[in-house]
């Protein structure tokens, strides 16, 4: 058994051996793995269980204590806590699928970004290291720390256009849209048929307010994407092109029961174009898109919607449904509802694109 004073020992080196990514669970989820090594298992344990107190959906950390439980000898315990990390995971709602599959991951990236950063204690001269750590940052919604990465790799792989295009993501998500533009140019001159390029470029582009540019690259990653519904819906609804956009809607909402927001776009395109809502074709299982499905049909009034809305991602969602509701009966409500989604949303969002195209379009 393990002394009390060699324990704190133990505990203190793990301490001092980790850096922390910022998060109070995340911090605790790394001293852990640090214990673990060391062998104290109990305290990685009790640490990993703190993590997931903090942050009860964060996988990795469930994962975690499973690794360890099955080390400890408790493969009966291990085997729950891998199940319930693999259920979290898949409530989790990937990212939109016409943007690069960096930004497509779901969950926490800490364990990645760990085992990353103990590779390239040895091979600091490798790009690819560097280049998987970028992205795990990326995925991770860090991208400062992303962005050094990535320049680190381009300076020992200078002619990585992978590393220069999720460079150009790094910095569009840190605001900094015309030095991510320039990034694209070279990389869309050097191949043409970079569908994400033209997605990144396009929504750096429509952040700056360039409208007809950013719709330019959106419809020739349209005819390279080859019809894939999934993709082709969204790039349709940062066109605001809902005829487009419409069949693609329907096969997703056909194929896709997981995720409630392909039944809320087609209902969306629906009420865009005219046409009388469809009647739900899958169970809601998440209640902030049960609420805009509410709106839709006015069974929920725009103070309930907007008392959920707990996110400058949400309130931006619900005030383009707002805009869609008003439309056919006041279009200078609908204009102002609109222009509220390009003052709290992110340019990333699909309703950010939607509502600058809306504008530009009832104001030509």
């Amino acid at each position: 058994m393990q002394k009390e004073g060699d324990s704190k020992k133990v505990r203190n080196a793990a301490n001092r051996g980790v850096e922390g990514t910022g998060s109070e669970a995340e911090n605790l989820f790394l001293r852990a793995l640090a214990l673990s090594r060391m062998g104290d298992n109990r305290a990685a344990i009790n640490l990993l269980r703190q993590a997931t107190a903090v942050a009860p959906s964060f996988a990795d950390a469930v994962e975690a204590e499973g690794e360890v439980l099955d080390m400890s000898g408790d493969s009966a315990a291990a085997r729950g806590r891998y199940e319930e990390a693999r259920q979290l995971r898949q409530k989790g709602r990937a990212g939109a699928p016409d943007r690069h599959f960096v930004l497509r991951q779901i969950g926490s990236h800490t364990a990645e970004i760990v085992s990353y950063t103990r590779v390239l204690k040895s091979l600091k001269k490798y790009a690819l290291p560097n280049l998987a750590r970028g992205n795990a940052y990326l995925a991770d919604r860090q991208p400062e720390l992303a962005l050094a990465d990535y320049e680190r790799t381009l300076k020992l792989h200078p002619g990585s256009l992978d590393a220069l295009a999720l460079k150009a993501e790094a910095l569009s998500a840190l605001g900094k849209y015309a030095a991510a533009i320039e990034d694209l140019d070279k990389v869309i001159a050097a191949n043409p048929k970079s569908s994400d390029s033209l997605s990144a470029r396009g929504i750096a582009h429509m952040a700056l307010g360039h409208v007809d540019q950013a719709n330019t690259d959106w419809r020739r990653q349209l005819e390279l994407l080859g019809g894939r519904p999934a993709a082709s819906a969204y790039v349709a609804l940062r066109l605001a092109d809902y005829e487009l956009a419409l069949p693609n809607l329907e096969t997703m909402v056909r194929n896709d029961r997981r995720d409630p927001y392909w039944e809320l776009y087609l209902r969306t395109a629906q009420l865009r174009l005219g046409k009388a809502p469809s009647a739900m074709q899958s169970a809601v299982g998440d209640e902030w898109v049960a609420s805009l499905l509410a709106l839709q049909s006015k069974s929920a009034s725009q103070e309930d919607v907007m008392a959920r809305a707990n996110t400058a991602g949400r309130r931006a969602e619900a005030l383009f449904q707002l805009g869609v509701a008003s439309h056919a009966s006041d279009r200078n409500a609908a204009r102002a509802y609109w222009q509220q989604v390009l003052d709290l949303g992110q340019p990333t969002l699909v309703e950010h694109a939607a509502a600058r195209n809306e504008l530009s379009r009832s104001a030509s």
